[in-house]
């Protein structure tokens, strides 16, 4: 039988190493499908050698596709690799900044983004603490405070979730883990995910309090999301 700490890691690890298949993985990190010639281009690569590339990641199970008509688009295949990339993020060194414009995308994505379906950045881990702080979340069996544990709903945080717009019961039928901490990749502090975080960051972009940018995966505050936010989670955004 194989146990976790025998998980044969390096066909992943492989897949992952090729420069040219990261970036494809970390522009999915979106969380929205992507066509393959728009993959292609992310990578720098030709349609036919992201074509090849693509379907390594089909076959180790990073990627699922769909297709519509004649396009095919491809996604991550769930959350634990979006998870994976995050992680590997965190222990990478940070690639070089060349030029105003990739430096403005930096700080923008260091502000709000997107980690495959829930809120990252400053703005992620602010509204997280904000969670927890006011009473709204809580580790799952009194658990301490970290990463890596489920947490809960409180009676209280059902209240404002459902204020605005949550059906929680719903989120708690799905397959998916209902909610927990996800180291952020930036801040060094959890943010919130699972079927909670992902459905709570998809409410906040429906009610305009986020808008997405032209860049992937990132997100702007608008005026009604800060008075929003404060309101009905005391989350304070500069």
């Amino acid at each position: 039988m194989s146990l976790a700490y025998d998980s044969d890691i390096a066909p992943v690890a492989a897949l992952m190493a090729d420069r040219a298949r990261a970036a494809m993985l970390t522009a999915l990190l979106d969380g929205r499908p992507l066509a393959a010639g728009e993959l292609a281009r992310t990578a720098g690569v030709s349609p036919q050698t992201a074509s090849a590339h693509l379907a390594k990641l089909l076959d180790g199970g990073l990627v699922s596709v769909v297709a519509q008509g004649r396009h095919r688009y491809y996604r991550l295949a769930g959350d634990e690799v979006a998870a994976v990339i995050e992680a590997l993020s965190r222990i990478s060194p940070d690639v070089e900044v060349r030029g105003l414009r990739q430096s403005q995308l930096a700080r923008r994505l260091h502000t709000a983004r997107t980690c495959y379906d829930h809120l990252a950045g400053e703005a992620g881990v602010a509204l997280f603490a904000a969670l927890v702080d006011g009473g709204m979340i809580e580790p799952d069996g009194g658990r301490p405070v970290e990463t890596g544990v489920p947490y809960e709903a409180t009676e209280k945080g059902e209240h404002r979730f459902e204020e605005i717009g949550l059906d929680l019961p719903a989120l708690r039928r799905r397959r998916r883990r209902f909610a927990g901490a996800c180291l952020d990749w930036t801040e060094r502090r959890p943010h919130l995910n699972g079927a909670l975080g992902a459905a709570l960051t998809s409410r906040l972009i429906e009610l305009g309090w986020f808008e997405r940018g032209r860049e992937r995966r990132a997100l702007t505050v608008t005026g009604a999301g800060l008075s929003g936010l404060a309101d009905s989670f005391g989350c304070v955004l500069s």
